[in-house]
């Protein structure tokens, strides 16, 4: 059984080197690319005369009468190929291209493999390597914002199943201040923002209200008896446009709010703008506009940027931000007495 798995995954590998014309491969190529796949799936090494043996069963006609061309290339060596780039022993397999596009994927989605909540995701991996006789890439090359010792992560995995599987969830919710509350909630949609996760839901005391629940601060999540309300309030592709993060403020009306950066900071802004709604207002000043609807988490983002920004308009944001601002000099100035004396 193990030699005919080998076979299988040789033949694949065989068959994609053969149709690929972005490179050419000679018999040590080959070799090469047929150890990388059983090395990584079975362990072992693929020697030449065992590569030869499986192009002679592929071009046979009692094999798969495969167009296979072994053409003279540098010197001594040859290089093999299809003489026919459209021919396949596999009609549904991948290009090399899309192969190598395949195993980045595999390696981005393995960062979620071994959560509690990706269970499931652990044979869709293995389902795709041993079809494709891929693996993903050992060294990585892309980094994802990750906290791994966030406390809420056990419930994604409940709440995931419960928005896919149209379960209305009992909620116990407990604010920083310690004061509880207990929401029943039509589960839609998950976000993360700032490394933290949100569900957002129905009310079901409230049906016409969106609710937003941070997961780190739900205390019990139980499955209700109540019949599910599909989601017929907002459209979660377009439910964010109008805010920075996730507070939505139902009354909150939309402002325009300019914004002046200095000149060390404004080329961030530029090529990294803050909202899809930033456009530049005026360039040689480093001002720029957004059309939004103001909640904390612009407020946090703008104090964030320290002296680097300017809030010009509105005027009650700008005296919000400044009120912040005389907040936290009253905070620091008795510490610079205190070191001063």
């Amino acid at each position: 059984m193990s030699r005919n798995r080998h076979q299988d995954v040789r033949v694949r590998v065989l068959d994609r080197c053969f149709r690929s014309r972005q490179r050419q491969y000679t018999i040590d190529d080959l070799v090469d690319a047929c150890n990388d796949a059983i090395g990584d799936i079975y362990g072992g090494k693929i020697s030449i005369r065992t590569i030869r043996e499986d192009i002679r069963f592929m071009r046979d006609t009692q094999g798969y009468n495969a167009p296979i061309v072994s053409e003279p290339w540098d010197g001594k060596k040859h290089i093999y190929y299809y003489s026919d780039p459209h021919f396949s022993i596999y009609k549904t397999e991948l290009s090399e291209e899309e192969i190598d596009k395949l195993k980045a994927t595999v390696k981005i989605l393995g960062r979620f493999k071994g959560l509690p909540q990706f269970d499931w995701m652990g044979g869709l991996l293995e389902g795709l390597e041993d079809k494709f006789s891929i693996r993903g890439n050992d060294n990585c090359v892309i980094g994802l914002e990750q906290n791994i010792d966030y406390i809420a992560v056990e419930y994604l995995s409940d709440l995931f199943d419960a928005i896919i599987n149209h379960q209305v969830l009992k909620i116990h919710y407990r604010k920083f201040s310690g004061i509880d509350h207990h929401w029943t909630i039509h589960p839609y949609y998950l976000k993360q923002y700032n490394s933290r996760w949100f569900l957002f839901g129905r009310d079901n005391d409230k049906p016409e209200r969106i609710v937003n629940v941070p997961l780190d601060r739900i205390v019990n999540c139980q499955a209700s008896s109540i019949r599910y309300i599909n989601n017929d309030l907002v459209d979660f592709d377009e439910y964010f446009d109008d805010i920075i993060g996730v507070t939505m403020n139902r009354n909150q009306k939309e402002y325009k709010v300019i914004l002046k950066f200095d000149e060390d900071r404004f080329p961030y802004i530029v090529s990294k703008p803050i909202h899809g709604s930033m456009k530049i207002r005026d360039k040689e000043n480093h001002i720029v506009e957004l059309n939004l609807k103001p909640n904390k988490e612009l407020e946090a983002l703008i104090l964030s940027f320290g002296d680097q920004v300017e809030v010009l308009e509105p005027q009650w944001l700008r005296d919000q931000i400044s009120q912040k601002i005389s907040h936290l000099m009253s905070i620091y100035s008795p510490v610079k007495i205190d070191r001063t004396t």
